[in-house]
């Protein structure tokens, strides 16, 4: 029984959290006698031995991180995974980098690939990686019952998990709420992912009409299901809406290159941005920069949210009780695409 134990289950039969195992294995001092007898009777009832390479719990560590991120093309995804690697480094870890694409099965199976290779942790980079069905994310819990798995912009409540994520729910309210407080029903809520995150920015959106009493329109929510990188693909889209008859003073959208499109929109129509259309992006990328005029969006704190992440990983592996869930609060950017 000894090879299948993990220090889950170490942690389960004896009581105490994952991090108190780790601290009583690391032989730290900042354990409570009792707390220690306990564990260490179901450590020698069990035979349990500790894996050779200790899956962060600090011995004989490999100081490597395994990331996964779907898609390294990605804007914000690319970004993200340049902080954390950044911050891993400034912490003497190294990281092991794999590109699953968004198959649920490639996923699955670069995270047993991290995994072979002895990772101290697992960063997953990205709501994607949540699968919205029952059972879809047993494999992120199986992992986590032997190395701290870290999600960020994802909630997952499991034992060994860790998020860091912004609120991407009141973010999104929140720039809705500033249009719809400005006189502007129609306000088309464009959108690209039915991920963990999309579906909180799209409820974001739906709540700030409720929260105004004020009638939601199906039709002004609209996604696009095209690449992140065809920004002409977007124009077109909302060209074909406004062609079939889809009227709208507002465009908010779930991704700066959307509203990159919108602006496009706009100007091939000699629609006066802000003055006939205001647009509002998300993620305050390069890309808000990138248009004329330049697009008010908001900042979901992708750099701070990383730090936290990485602060998180080395507290939780070095044995320390850290939070499992951390939520950041979005920023909206003003710039020249609203009046707002």
């Amino acid at each position: 029984m000894s090879n299948q134990m993990t220090i889950y289950d170490i942690s389960k039969k004896a009581g105490v959290s994952i991090a108190t195992v780790s601290r009583v294995l690391n032989g730290s001092s900042n354990v409570k006698p009792k707390t220690r007898k306990k564990v260490m009777d179901i450590i020698d009832q069990y035979g349990y031995k500790p894996n050779a390479f200790a899956r962060g719990l600090g011995l004989n560590s490999m100081k490597t991180i395994g990331i996964l991120c779907a898609d390294s093309s990605d804007l914000y995804l690319a970004k993200a995974v340049y902080f954390i690697e950044r911050n891993l480094r400034e912490n003497e870890y190294n990281s092991v980098l794999c590109c699953t694409g968004y198959d649920v099965e490639n996923k699955k199976e670069s995270l047993k690939l991290l995994l072979s290779q002895h990772v101290d942790s697992v960063v997953m980079v990205g709501s994607n990686f949540i699968i919205n069905e029952d059972g879809g994310n047993d494999y992120i819990k199986e992992a986590a019952e032997t190395i701290p798995v870290m999600l960020l912009n994802a909630d997952y409540d499991a034992p060994n998990v860790y998020c860091t994520l912004c609120d991407d729910f009141k973010a999104t309210q929140d720039a809705t709420e500033s249009l719809l407080k400005s006189g502007i029903d129609d306000i088309l809520y464009l959108y690209n992912s039915k991920s963990y995150s999309g579906q909180k920015k799209l409820a974001g959106y739906q709540n700030a009409y409720m929260t105004m009493d004020k009638e939601i329109n199906k039709d002004l929510q609209q996604c696009f299901s095209g690449s992140h990188e065809d920004i002409e693909g977007v124009t077109s889209f909302i060209q074909k809406l406004w062609d079939d008859g889809l009227r709208f003073k507002a465009i908010v959208t779930s991704e700066d290159f959307l509203g990159v499109g919108a602006i496009k929109f706009a100007q091939n129509n000699n629609i006066s941005v802000p003055k006939d259309l205001q647009i509002v992006g998300y993620n305050d990328s390069i890309l808000t920069l990138c248009c004329e005029p330049a697009m008010t969006s908001v900042n979901n704190r992708l750099e701070d949210m990383c730090i936290q992440l990485v602060k998180t990983l080395i507290g939780t592996l070095t044995g320390s009780e850290m939070p499992q869930k951390i939520i950041f609060s979005g920023e909206l950017v003003k710039r020249d695409s609203t009046s707002i």
